[in-house]
């Protein structure tokens, strides 16, 4: 965070100096880099803390809520770099490749450097966030070298903003993706990667299940997945069903990598409405009802 905010101060000066779009627009990536690594640390701090009554599932969407923050404001900045570098291709301002040369083969070290070290962590989406902001730092002061070589060779000015308009549309382009991610994340969709129907399927493919419905897969983080749904099974003892849930929990955690679970079963010939819930106006009414055919609700499991 040191090393970046350092390198945001010289890019913003060498960039004034050099009348370089390509540069004042690293000086505002980087500094939404800054901002990038500093919301990952502190994401990371509130993923390991643990649940309590009011949090009952911890923090685990802290690092989501910091990946979506530090994608918006990516796709923000591509945006303004992308309306500067249109209005320099209408109105050529003269600049200095040399320094932009040297102010980015600095940038590319220290990026590459910690693009580096965040690699081996980028597992989650938040630490995939920050990576992707420092790979792509490190893509892009490359690619201002090269604009300063191509400058000094040519002496064509508007290299630098269609160099930036290439920076901004790699930016957006990375940045977009951890946005559809973390929206799908936090609206509760299935995990990237998940197919419900197949779940179901091979939950009914296992002995004793006669159909499976109400079924939920979301996300508790980018790698924490959760499941719940009603299971159909026969008037069998609950040892027996015992034993099924633990072949379904089985089948969740190894076949899919869901650790999280609530299974009802719900026995054949139950008097269901509605789907699978019996009204209670039903229920108050027929107080002579005779439960013991075995309508039973069973298997909450982590």
């Amino acid at each position: 965070m040191l090393a970046t905010l350092a390198y945001v101060a010289l890019t913003l000066l060498a960039g004034l100096r050099a009348h370089s779009l390509a540069l004042l627009s690293e000086a505002g990536h980087n500094m939404s880099d800054f901002l990038a690594l500093a919301l990952s640390f502190v994401a990371v701090y509130f993923q390991t803390r643990p649940p309590t009554d009011k949090k009952t599932f911890g923090y685990q969407r802290a690092g989501v809520l910091a990946a979506f923050l530090n994608a918006a404001t990516l796709i923000v900045i591509s945006l303004w770099i992308g309306v500067e570098a249109v209005h320099r291709l209408s109105s050529p301002v003269t600049v200095q490749p040399r320094l932009m040369m040297l102010v980015a083969a600095a940038g590319v070290v220290m990026n590459g450097v910690i693009a580096a070290l965040l690699w081996g962590v980028a597992k989650d989406v938040n630490m995939r966030s920050a990576f992707i902001h420092m790979a792509g730092d490190t893509l892009s002061t490359a690619a201002v070298i090269a604009g300063g070589a191509g400058i000094v060779w040519t002496h064509q000015n508007w290299i630098d903003p269609v160099l930036s308009l290439l920076i901004a549309a790699l930016i957006l382009w990375s940045s977009v993706g951890i946005v559809r991610e973390t929206l799908n994340i936090l609206l509760e969709g299935a995990p990237r990667g998940v197919s419900v129907d197949r779940i179901r399927a091979s939950m009914e493919s296992l002995e004793g299940v006669i159909n499976v419905h109400d079924l939920h897969v979301w996300s508790l983080g980018s790698q924490s997945h959760a499941m719940a749904c009603h299971v159909q099974i026969d008037d069998i003892p609950p040892s027996e069903s015992s034993y099924i849930l633990v072949r379904i929990n089985a089948l969740a955690k190894e076949r899919f990598h869901i650790h999280h679970t609530t299974v009802q079963f719900e026995c054949e010939g139950c008097p269901v409405t509605h789907g699978c819930v019996v009204p209670m106006s039903e229920m108050a009414a027929d107080t002579d009802h005779d439960h013991a055919h075995g309508h039973s609700h069973a298997g909450h499991s982590h």
